[in-house]
């Protein structure tokens, strides 16, 4: 379906949900942020030339900013229509109705990182954001993933959704299809500040609850790393983890 007239109000409204947003194509991205966002990555993805913007009388009548992706489809809702569609609490006035996208083919050198069953959006938005920040990541989504374009991930990732080339409901058996050399990151392994860390196409994390699973453990072949710490506290944020190992791995990516 294109966002256009074919998508009515009621259409637009159950896109806050999954499964009408799998049904249609299409995502909310909310904020003025997002939206100069998507306009920077249009001239980049021909995948996202059927978005449209959805502005409310307030925001159309204090003037577009600079930036704003005026070759797109504008279309102006009311203040309370634009409360109906917001998931937020004070909506900004704007937000872009853009299709779900497509994945980009692997690029020369790029790393793939694998989220297996990872549930919490803001930690998927996060990492996205760190990926888009880094660039040459891929995220691998498991079955059981949270949702990418759930409106939480959207927000988190500041705009890296448009950037970062990701994947949904992939298979260890997929991974180990796809990879000759994978990494797993646990609490018990060898340090990601030894050389071997940078030797790998994947590096697999466990869900924030359950962490690395018996079956993840024997797709990685025992190459297992850990992040030096543990000073009293007993482990990391998920996001932070793969944030961390994101570092470690651009130094080698910028020398290859």
């Amino acid at each position: 379906m294109s966002a256009d007239a074919a998508m009515n109000f009621d259409d637009l409204k159950s896109l806050r949900h999954k499964k009408h947003r799998d049904r249609l194509g299409f995502f909310f991205a909310e904020g003025e942020h997002l939206v100069l966002e998507l306009g920077k990555a249009l001239s980049r993805r021909s995948d996202l030339a059927a978005a449209r913007i959805l502005v409310s009388e307030e925001y159309l009548a204090a003037g577009l900013p600079p930036g704003f992706p005026r070759q797109l489809a504008i279309e102006t809702l009311s203040a309370r229509q634009m409360a109906q569609l917001s998931e937020t609490r004070s909506p900004q006035g704007v937000i872009a109705v853009v299709p779900m996208l497509t994945t980009p083919v692997p690029r020369v050198a790029e790393r793939a990182i694998y989220l297996h069953q990872i549930q919490d959006p803001g930690n998927l938005g996060t990492i996205l954001r760190t990926l888009g920040w880094f660039g040459r990541f891929r995220c691998l989504l498991s079955p059981d993933s949270v949702e990418p374009y759930n409106p939480k991930v959207v927000r988190a990732s500041m705009g890296a959704i448009f950037e970062v080339p990701f994947e949904i409901d992939v298979t260890l058996e997929e991974v180990q299809n796809r990879y000759s050399r994978i990494a797993l990151l646990d609490i018990r392994g060898s340090s990601i500040a030894e050389n071997s860390f940078k030797d790998f196409e994947c590096y697999m994390f466990g869900s924030e609850s359950r962490g690395a699973t018996a079956e993840m453990r024997s797709a990685c072949d025992s190459s297992v790393f850990s992040v030096p710490g543990g000073q009293g506290v007993e482990s990391l944020n998920l996001a932070s983890t793969v944030n961390i190992c994101a570092y470690e791995l651009s130094k080698a990516l910028v020398l290859s």
